[in-house]
């Protein structure tokens, strides 16, 4: 592999989204191995976007159904592209597909999108997460992408089966990338705050994400008051990106409900909390917020859905329990540590860098020698490219007609 076109869905934003330290991950992954990166979105970037060309990445603006990305990808030719998300996939994957043919197409899921909305959507009937109905027109279109891609790339083991079981993916269309994690060393460890120099709880989310909102309402009403009513001096601070105006108003000074909004380095204010909680009563993929409480020294409460595809022991989906534990926690300092040092583990048994970057390049290198082989055997995947290349490239074709204002 030589040159790595991404088409970002968004320009990452690393210090908001899980998203976007996903997408850091895994530029940084592909940097280590010497690739040429050019990163292209036809989305406008923000005051939080990282800024990519620090690390020698080209940036390029791109246009939807626009005959310029045609002449954009012949000249840069790329050996492999990166799609962030599916969305990205279908708005230009058949293009791609084109104009260079030999491309190995890879795409990024960040979460399995039809699973997180079909248990949102279960939830908001009443129902449990787990009663979800799965088979929407939203999964097909998901599912249609990841069989149109060479591979695609599962953050969690949960969703990796769920494909595999659920609907008869084969194994080698789909690859388990995590999460990339720089474990901590022994020694950063020891710096960090102990249990007696941490203080409050704290939960963090990007308010963009409807699970991020559903989950401070829910610690709103239902666990808070209850945590609060054995610790009356605790407080729980709020961090997350873009909080809307019912978020803010829940902000009660009093009451130790404190909304702070977005903050620009997460760790520090994570090292100096007790407990993170993260009731999150639906959504899918990593959770990001757990994943940076861990490595750095915090403990975390969640649910279910919070935990999946990682491997804790602080699990409650009733509140009783929920709230049990959080207080188990901020107050016995033995229960404390074990949990501190099981979240330890948990992310160098399950999320080590170092042990999936290397593996993950290799495969990438082998299925572009075998590329012919590989799409031989995909034969769903070259009957929808080729349906969905139709379907796609002539109501493209019409918006680029309309879009110039050519007659009928």
């Amino acid at each position: 592999m030589k040159s790595l076109l991404i088409i970002g869905h968004t320009f990452p934003e690393p210090t908001t989204t899980g998203a976007g330290v996903r997408m850091m991950q895994l530029i940084t992954l592909f940097a280590a191995d010497h690739i040429d990166i050019t990163f292209a979105s036809s989305a406008t970037p923000s005051e939080r976007s990282a800024d990519l060309q620090k690390f020698s990445i080209r940036v390029e603006q791109i246009a939807l159904n626009d005959p310029s990305f045609d002449a954009f990808m012949l000249k840069l030719n790329p050996d492999v592209v990166l799609f962030d998300r599916f969305i990205s996939e279908e708005q230009f994957g058949w293009r791609v597909a084109e104009v260079c043919p030999n491309a190995l197409r890879i795409l990024d899921t960040e979460d399995l999108h039809f699973l997180r909305k079909a248990r949102e959507d279960a939830v908001k009937q009443g129902k449990n997460a787990s009663e979800a109905d799965l088979h929407t027109d939203l999964a097909k279109r998901e599912i249609a992408s990841i069989f149109r891609s060479d591979l695609s790339l599962l953050i969690s083991e949960k969703e990796l089966a769920l494909l595999q079981e659920e609907f008869r993916i084969p194994s080698e269309l789909l690859y388990y990338l995590p999460f990339l994690v720089e474990i901590p060393s022994e020694a950063e460890r020891k710096r960090y705050p102990h249990f007696n120099d941490r203080s409050n709880f704290m939960t963090v989310g990007n308010f963009l994400h409807s699970p991020n909102v559903d989950a401070v309402v829910q610690l709103k009403k239902e666990i808070w008051p209850r945590i609060r009513k054995q610790l009356p001096e605790a407080k729980l601070c709020i961090y997350g990106a873009y909080p809307p105006e019912m978020i803010q108003q829940l902000h009660n000074q009093k009451e130790g409900f404190i909304i702070k909004g977005w903050v620009e380095d997460i760790d520090n204010v994570v090292q100096q909390a007790r407990v993170s909680l993260a009731p999150l009563r639906f959504g899918a993929g990593l959770k990001g917020k757990l994943i940076t409480a861990l490595k750095n020294g915090t403990p975390v409460v969640t649910t279910t859905i919070g935990s999946e595809g990682i491997n804790l022991n602080s699990t409650f989906d009733d509140v009783p329990g929920f709230v049990k534990e959080a207080v188990t926690l901020y107050t016995e300092e033995q229960s404390w540590i074990s949990a501190r040092n099981n979240g330890f583990r948990v992310l160098s048994d399950q999320f080590n860098a170092e042990v999936h970057a290397d593996i993950f390049i290799k495969r990438v290198d082998h299925l572009q020698k075998e590329l012919n082989i590989h799409r031989g055997h995909n034969f769903i995947g070259q009957i929808l490219q080729h349906h969905s290349m139709q379907s796609t490239k002539y109501l493209s074709r019409w918006i680029e007609a309309k879009n110039r204002g050519d007659s009928e």
